[in-house]
Parts: C-alpha cells; structure tokens; sequence
C-alpha cells in the first residue's frame, strides 16, 4: 500500500498542475488564433498540438536514450493515437447533438494525413528488418518527418483561405479580444512550459505503477503511458470545448496523433542500434491498425454529418469507443 501511494500521490499533483496550466493554455491558445488570424483549427492542429504532444517526445527520448525501452516508446506514441481519438469521442457524449456534425469538414484533411501516417507506420513494422534504411536510421522515418512538415504546411494553407472566404461571406474581422496578443503569447509559453514540465513527470510515475501489476513492457506503454502522456490532450480538448472552440478542441487531437508519429521518427534517429520499428514486438500493429480504424470512422461521420442522436453518444463516437475496447482487449491477450 505505501509503495502505491508513494506512487500515486506524485501522479494526482502532477495531474492537478496539467488541469490548471491546460485551461489556460486552450483560453491564451484561442487568443492569439483571434489575433493572428491562423484560425483555431490551424492553432489547434499546430501550436497546441505541438505542446501538448511533447510529453510523448520527452517520453520517447528518455525510454530510448536512459532507460532502453524501445517498447515502451513506441507503445507510448502509438497508444496515445487511439486514446486521442477516444477522447474526441467522449466529447461527443457532452454535446447536444453529433459532435462530427458541430466540426468543420475541413479536419478531414488532417485525419487522412493521421491516417497515411498510421498506415506507414503499420508497414514498418510488419516489414521489420527488411525495410530500408540510411545508416541506422529506417527510411520510413524520415518519411514521418517530412509527411509532418508537409500536413502542416497544406493544412495552414487550407486554413487561410477558409478564412478569407469566410471573412468575404461576412464582411467583417473576428471578434476582438480585451486581451493583447503580446500578452496572450507570454501567458501562453509560461503555462506550456508548466504543463510540458509537469507532464515530463507523468510517464514515469504511470510505468511505476505499471510494474506493481506485472504487466508487459508493450501493453504498459500502449496503455498506462499512453493515458498519461495524453493527459494534457484532454485538459486542453475539453477547455476548448467548454469555450465553444470544438475546431480547436477536435483540431488539437487529429494534429496530436500525425505529431506522434513523427516522434516515431526522432525515436528512430536517437536509437543507434537499429531501426527502431524493426525491433519493437509486432503487437504494436494492433495499435496502429486500431487507430487508423477509428480514424476513418472519424471521417465518415465528418462526411455523413448525422443531425441526432438516440443516445448520448452518436453512432461513430460509439464505433470509436469499441474499436479502442477491442484494442486494449487484444493487446492485454497478446502479452
């Protein structure tokens, strides 16, 4: 007993730093998209994406470089995929009405790069040691690179000419804000640095408790990590969401999950042994192919727009909801 609270008192302060600093970071976020101009999807996609992504990055760097768990690292990357998707489901059980019908169609652009980067990622690791590589580092993962570079690029592009169409149709500017975007950006940094530094902390506390009920180094990252590092996608998700900025909220976990393959990417380049997919268990396709079936559920109801629904959840977040069950499920039986 004192072993699990020496444990889950650190992990219940640390969560109470992420809740303060995530609403502040979603409040300061939509701000400066306010100001600028970028838009709450691109913001979303791009700036809070980024950071609430980085604990999977810190994560990722520290079980390749200081603890040499590889498994842990790419469980951690591809199970925060799935888990992103189910919170974004789980909003939907908050929201009057099918949330896929409240969010712009233009997400659809960021869910198919989510799921080309999930798809390549699911041909790594079944090619395994036979994919190419330069040097130590697999080809594929400079692939994810750039396929992140480009999502972003294409994507910010898309996003402005939304707007000025938008601006066009309305004839006028955003709502202005009593906030100045200089004073926006420094409260933004200064609660990304808080949430960054206390989300660092989160995955090890979360593998210290993992090790207490034996399970596998696999499922462990792919689902106690995973939940961890994804914690400051749910704070900032759920604060945009209660401001109204859904685009925001659902924006910041598509562009979570193509940022987390591409931390597959830098894994791989800090891994010297090898090609860091070619080494991991084939478990891990499990993960990925879970993911990217709740990603293309994600667009058909982008593209369906259901008006209602029967229960309090519509019918794809329910779909999500399963495929995640199922995944776990079988992850837990393939340990």
């Amino acid at each position: 007993m004192t072993a699990i609270l020496l444990v889950v008192v650190p992990f219940v302060l640390a969560s109470a730093v992420i809740l303060f600093s995530g609403v502040r970071l979603a409040r300061y976020g939509d701000v400066i998209a306010t100001r600028t101009g970028l838009g709450g999807t691109w913001m979303g996609l791009v700036v809070m994406a980024a950071v609430t992504s980085l604990p999977e990055l810190i994560t990722g760097a520290s079980a390749i470089v200081i603890v040499d768990v590889p498994e842990v690292a790419a469980g951690d990357a591809i199970g925060s995929c799935m888990f992103n998707l189910l919170i974004l489901a789980l909003l939907d059980f908050r929201h009057p009405g099918p949330l896929s019908a409240s969010m712009h169609q233009g997400h659809v652009l960021a869910a198919g790069f989510g799921m080309v980067q999930l798809g390549l990622a699911a041909l790594a690791v079944a090619a395994g040691p036979h994919a190419p590589a330069v040097g130590w580092v697999a080809l594929h993962s400079l692939i994810f690179l750039l396929v992140y570079g480009f999502a972003t690029r294409l994507i910010f592009s898309y996003e402005r000419r939304r707007l000025l169409e938008l601006a066009s149709e309305i004839g006028g500017e955003p709502d202005a804000t009593a906030m100045t975007l200089r004073a926006a950006i420094i409260r933004y940094v200064a609660a990304a640095t808080l949430l960054v530094a206390a989300a660092a902390y989160l995955p090890a506390s979360a593998e210290q408790l993992a090790e207490l009920t034996g399970l596998g180094q696999s499922f462990v990252g792919s689902l106690f990590v995973a939940a961890a590092t994804s914690l400051p996608e749910i704070v900032v998700s759920t604060a945009a969401f209660r401001m109204g900025a859904v685009d925001m909220a659902a924006a910041n976990l598509f562009g979570s999950n193509i940022f987390n393959i591409a931390v597959l990417g830098v894994d791989d380049l800090l891994y010297t042994r090898g090609a860091l997919l070619a080494g991991i268990s084939p478990v891990h396709l499990v993960s990925l192919l879970a993911a990217l079936v709740m990603t293309a559920i994600t667009v058909i109801g982008l593209t369906y727009r259901a008006q209602r629904k029967r229960f309090r959840l519509s019918w794809d977040s329910i779909a999500i909801v399963s495929v995640y069950v199922i995944g776990i499920t079988l992850l837990w039986r393939m340990q």
